[in-house]
């Protein structure tokens, strides 16, 4: 092992060298892709069994904003960026994946991914010297708005997913979807706030 690790150090040591801007670009996509590879299963994870725990009561409650009715494939549904729909079995009754205990599930994974992604991104990937509280502030704008743009993208495809699949399979789709939507936005806007060199006063 110890051979192979000399060799590859070596020979991207070279590439370093003669590639000095394409390198960097090269680490940070592939440390960028990792990290948020590790935070997509720990937000799948919290998808999948959060939900139960939350109860029926929760998953049975409707919050959804705005309400707007919509019809795809066949499937009736309310659209909303923020909140989920409540989700019924062919028997009529409430089932564990929708209403309000889907979207504190859902906000809560995504939340507590970013509070792992954050660190990790920003000392590792972007070897970032900037302001952590100024870099925390716009990260947390970002995920806001990416969230939005997210849970109404989600909300046009999962009540006919719903229909149609298992709920293990759902929260699969649900998570990469969405872990892929949000990690092509958010390496750009990692370049933006977590610039590299030495912290400013203002930043």
């Amino acid at each position: 092992m110890e051979g192979i690790k000399e060799k590859w150090l070596k020979v991207w040591g070279s590439f370093c060298e003669k590639h000095p801007k394409l390198s960097k670009w090269v680490y940070q996509i592939f440390y960028f892709f990792v990290f948020s590879m590790m935070v997509t299963i720990f937000q799948y994870i919290v998808f999948t069994f959060m939900p139960g725990m939350l109860g029926k009561e929760l998953a049975g409650t409707e919050f959804m904003w705005p309400q707007i009715p919509m019809k795809l494939f066949g499937v009736e549904f309310t659209w909303s960026l923020l909140g989920y729909n409540v989700l019924y079995d062919a028997a009529g009754e409430v089932m564990i994946g929708g209403g309000l205990g889907y979207f504190i599930s859902y906000e809560t994974g995504s939340f507590l991914a970013q509070c792992i992604n954050f660190p990790l991104q920003r000392n590792i990937t972007f070897k970032s010297k900037g302001n952590p509280a100024y870099q925390a502030m716009w990260y947390f704008i970002a995920w806001v708005i990416i969230s939005l743009i997210c849970n109404g993208f989600n909300n046009l495809w999962m009540p006919v997913a719903a229909e149609y699949v298992s709920p293990a399979i759902y929260n699969i789709l649900v998570t990469f979807i969405t872990g892929g939507v949000s990690m092509v936005i958010f390496f750009f806007v990692f370049k933006i706030i977590f610039p590299e060199g030495e912290s400013r006063k203002d930043r």
